[in-house]
């Protein structure tokens, strides 16, 4: 089962794990990620993410489908909210559920490291004093995480 949702509104962490797992009997590990909005040493107010409808979903759900090749699963949960997220806030959610840990954690890792420097969204910080800060990309550390995928 996959499950991939851009949305505004905020997930629960414990309903989709649940959603996930319902009715298996063979699911021996779940990880779970969740990214939240930082205020970068208290600039920062909220981001603003914007994203192009239908086409994150397929993106994602893509890089889902390559998770589905690389581990064995029994499920993935992809959520990304976009418009406006205030800092401490949470901005995406990863669940990956398989038979042993180490799948899971990898699926997890995957993902993120996709998300993190390749899904379709664009971020734009506002800050507290009211003025918008740079558009957020990857840094090269981002880049190199995700780097070690292409190599497996």
């Amino acid at each position: 089962m996959t499950l991939v949702r851009v949305q505004t509104e905020r997930f629960d962490v414990d309903n989709e794990i649940e959603a996930a797992t319902l009715g298996r009997r063979d699911v021996g590990a779940v990880v779970s990620f969740v990214g939240l909005c930082r205020d970068e040493g208290g600039t920062l107010d909220a981001l603003d993410i914007e994203h192009y409808p239908g086409m994150a979903e397929a993106e994602i759900e893509a890089t889902t489908q390559e998770a589905w090749r690389r581990w064995s699963l029994q499920a993935l949960t992809v959520i990304h909210r976009y418009g406006s997220i205030a800092a401490g806030e949470p901005i995406v959610l990863v669940v990956a559920a398989a038979a042993h840990r180490g799948e899971a954690f990898a699926a997890a890792e995957f993902l993120m490291d996709y998300l993190k420097t390749r899904a379709p969204f664009w971020k734009r910080e506002r800050r507290l004093d009211g003025s918008f800060g740079d558009w957020v990309g990857a840094n090269e550390q981002d880049d190199r995480a995700l780097e070690r995928w292409r190599a497996h």
